[in-house]
């Protein structure tokens, strides 16, 4: 993985020092909170509900081992003991103390992390597949890729106040495990007809109050115009982006008022204006590649796994690797019952054993909430097991019912009008039996606590949003979203449910799935796909369906 520069450690360093100096005027009372604010988010800092929530960046997913275990100590000294990752791979602190912001910052500019650009009108964390340089189906490993946007995106000087805040995606696999569509900026390895690689440039994306999926701004660009590219999509979303309402200053809003093909042109004139002079010297090209390179394979013996809790781990929670005697390992954050993405600070001790002992040094936090370890020998998988099992982290439902993706909702962010939490963990213990989990096969079911769609709801194949309806909890579902490459906004079902009334009718959307699907293999998206939604509208309202059978 990409190692700091001494540039890159100084500056790192240099934002922690002049942030505990803000910090310090903010507590002696020199400066308010309204003239502090906009220097907090800059350093990933939130007022929430009930107290200052610390967004760390983990750019693209990866970290290393001595990484997680001092996110472990972070959460030991200065949080509650746990911390939770999020849909953009971060991990968040939810009850740090300002006084301690400086030193949190400061551990993990020690291991080569920070919190700046996780939040903010500016290019935010770029999150990139977490199976990369891992997956089988791989065209080429996105995360040089991502880590060149991350470089030229960091501290930018024309791009730290935008319209609104962007987010970019990569990914290196024809199959989408990014989400590149629902983002501002999705880029997506291809190749051109000679075989080279390049990208698919895809602009417009995004969830919140106006859900769109993005479109294709250029089918293929050569890997070496990447940069003036994305810089020239920059200058024009923000000299055109809307600045007088913040609800429409996206640049998926851009796109839709004027069109596609206006901003094909507008992107085509400057990028033609600066291509030639916006050279990236090869030497950084270079570094940035040396961290990326595969691991050196162990060469071991694989011993027979029968059935069992183990054979159940692997058979769900294991994906196919390049290499054929490793194994990607998907660990799930989402036991039953447990709150989605939350881990505690001696589970990611665990992790990062696992890590450093059989997975060659390297973890993966998922867009789904949960943690990989994408090199793993599949003699390994025994022991991985039996450790991960001990701290209740080998829950074999990756992809399942119980395998929720949820935002904080209402327990901690100031935004949010509903629970989503509480929501995840009823619908998880109503499904709690693994072997009824995996009948009812893969189905992504994600949670939102309010409009801004954190839990991207709107792409899951049963998405729940939570709103307020005159102070009470209202849950809207939507059915048929979808994240990947055949990426597709969910379509409303119809009025919204009470709070005690929304598991219910997720178990009613199960059973008319069991009920109509085609066969044991059918996925609930693909019969949702073949029958549309009056069979599953009809099992959410049986009352209005029994009065217009009557009439």
């Amino acid at each position: 993985m990409y190692d700091y520069t001494d540039f890159d450690r100084d500056f790192v360093n240099g934002r922690v020092q002049e942030f505990r100096g803000q910090v310090a005027r903010r507590l002696d009372g020199s400066m308010t909170e309204d003239e502090f604010k906009p220097l907090r988010l800059m350093n990933g800092l939130y007022l929430q509900l009930h107290a200052y929530m610390l967004r760390v960046a983990i750019p693209y997913g990866t970290l290393n081992g001595g990484q997680m275990r001092t996110l472990a100590d972070i959460a030991d000294k200065w949080d509650k003991g746990y911390g939770h990752f999020t849909t953009r791979q971060n991990i968040q602190y939810n009850w740090p103390a300002l006084m301690d912001v400086p030193d949190m910052l400061q551990a993990l500019a020690d291991v080569g992390m920070h919190a700046i650009q996780t939040s903010g009108n500016t290019i935010r964390n770029v999150t990139a597949d977490h199976f990369a340089g891992a997956a089988a189906d791989e065209i080429e490993d996105p995360r040089p890729t991502a880590e060149l946007v991350r470089q030229w995106s960091t501290d930018h000087p024309e791009f730290q106040f935008l319209p609104r805040k962007f987010k970019v995606a990569v990914t290196g696999s024809p199959n989408d495990r990014a989400v590149v569509k629902a983002h501002d900026i999705g880029l997506r390895m291809v190749r051109n007809a000679a075989g080279e690689p390049g990208y698919e440039v895809i602009v417009g994306g995004g969830l919140g109050r106006t859900p769109m999926v993005g479109k294709v701004l250029c089918d293929y660009l050569p890997k070496a115009d990447l940069l003036p590219y994305l810089e020239a999509v920059m200058q024009v979303y923000n000299l055109h982006g809307r600045r007088d309402n913040k609800y429409k200053a996206r640049i998926k809003i851009l796109v839709h008022e004027e069109s596609l093909e206006t901003m094909q042109a507008r992107v085509g004139e400057v990028f033609d204006r600066i291509r030639d002079d916006f050279v990236v010297p090869q030497d950084l090209i270079d570094h940035i590649e040396s961290g990326f390179q595969q691991p050196a394979y162990k060469q071991a013996d694989i011993a027979p796994v029968f059935d069992g809790p183990l054979r159940s781990f692997i058979d769900t929670n294991t994906t196919a690797h390049k290499n054929p005697d490793y194994a990607i390992v998907t660990i799930s954050l989402k036991g039953i019952g447990e709150t989605p993405g939350d881990a505690t600070s001696e589970q990611m001790r665990v992790m990062a054993d696992m890590a450093e002992e059989f997975g060659h040094n390297e973890l993966r936090i998922s867009h789904e909430q949960n943690v990989i370890l994408p090199h793993v020998h599949r003699g390994d998988l025994p022991a991985i097991y039996r450790a991960l099992a001990a701290v209740g982290l080998a829950t074999a439902n990756v992809g399942l019912v119980s395998d929720i993706i949820a935002c904080p909702g209402m327990d901690y962010c100031a935004l949010a009008t509903a629970r989503s939490i509480p929501v995840a963990q009823q619908i998880s213990t109503a499904f709690s039996d693994l072997d009824a989990q995996r009948d009812i096969g893969p189905l992504k079911i994600k949670i939102s606590g309010c409009i801004n769609a954190c839990g991207h709801h709107h792409v899951g194949h049963i998405g729940i949003l939570g709103l307020d309806r005159a102070g009470v909890e209202n849950y809207q579902i939507t059915l048929g979203g979808d994240g990947t490459e055949t990426a597709t906004i969910g379509e409303r079902a119809g009025p919204g449910f009470a709070y005690d009334e929304i598991v219910p009718a997720v178990e009613r959307l199960i059973v008319a799935y069991l009920d109509l699907r085609s066969s044991d293999e059918e996925t609930f998206l693909e019969a949702y796909r073949r029958v549309g939604m009056g069979p599953f509208k009809a099992a959410l309202y049986p009352e209005k369906t029994e009065k217009a059978n009557a009439a």
